[in-house]
């Protein structure tokens, strides 16, 4: 048994039906996506402007942070150096079985075209001999080496040494165990608080 289907014949009337209301429904998903663009557009701004207040706010946190460490960190070097400072000065500055008579208690190091070459902390001389001493609050493993490279600029700065022995220590008030075995091992001396006085080890010392 057969089924007859009706189709409608196109006409152009009814073809320009359609595309008009295809382009009336275009229009209208153009609208709702740009709202839709536009809500997301607005979201993610304020997002990322909050993300960005808060970097910004973490940063100064950190820097305020920085600056209360660095600030700490200068106290306790600058408390470091007048103690070890006045110790020396109000002793009998004998160091390394030699009395000492002069005391420098700061110099910068400078190169013939006038570059910074190093600091030296503490320098201790007499005729035949000097005692040049790194001084720090908590001495690190970096400081053995740097007070090595602090001989041949000092001789530099000072012609007037350049027959001296030099003598090399490191003034802390806290010291590892360790660091402390290598400054020895390394024939550097170590100057540390103990109490109201000066302990000095200076069992391996060497001239620099």
């Amino acid at each position: 048994m057969s089924q007859n289907t009706n189709i409608s014949e196109a006409t152009p009337d009814s073809v320009w039906a359609i595309l008009g209301e295809l382009a009336i429904r275009q229009v209208e998903n153009d609208r709702i996506l740009t709202e839709k663009f536009a809500e997301t557009d607005r979201i993610l701004t304020e997002k990322f402007a909050a993300t960005d207040r808060q970097i910004a706010a973490t940063d100064r946190h950190i820097s305020r942070l920085e600056k209360q460490i660095g600030g700490v960190t200068n106290s306790h070097g600058s408390f470091a150096e007048e103690y070890f400072y006045n110790s020396i000065e109000r002793g009998d500055k004998i160091f390394f079985g030699e009395k000492f008579d002069k005391m420098i208690k700061f110099a910068i190091m400078k190169d013939e075209n006038n570059i910074m070459k190093g600091e030296l902390d503490l320098i201790l001389v007499n005729g035949k001999s000097v005692a040049i001493f790194e001084v720090k609050y908590k001495v690190r493993e970096k400081h053995v080496e740097q007070v090595k490279k602090k001989v041949k600029p000092f001789r530099d700065k000072f012609p007037e040494y350049q027959n001296h022995k030099v003598f090399l220590g490191i003034a802390s008030m806290v010291f590892d165990d360790e660091i402390q075995k290598k400054c020895i091992e390394d024939g550097i001396a170590v100057v540390k608080q103990v109490g109201d006085t000066l302990v000095i080890h200076d069992e391996k010392l060497k001239t620099f």
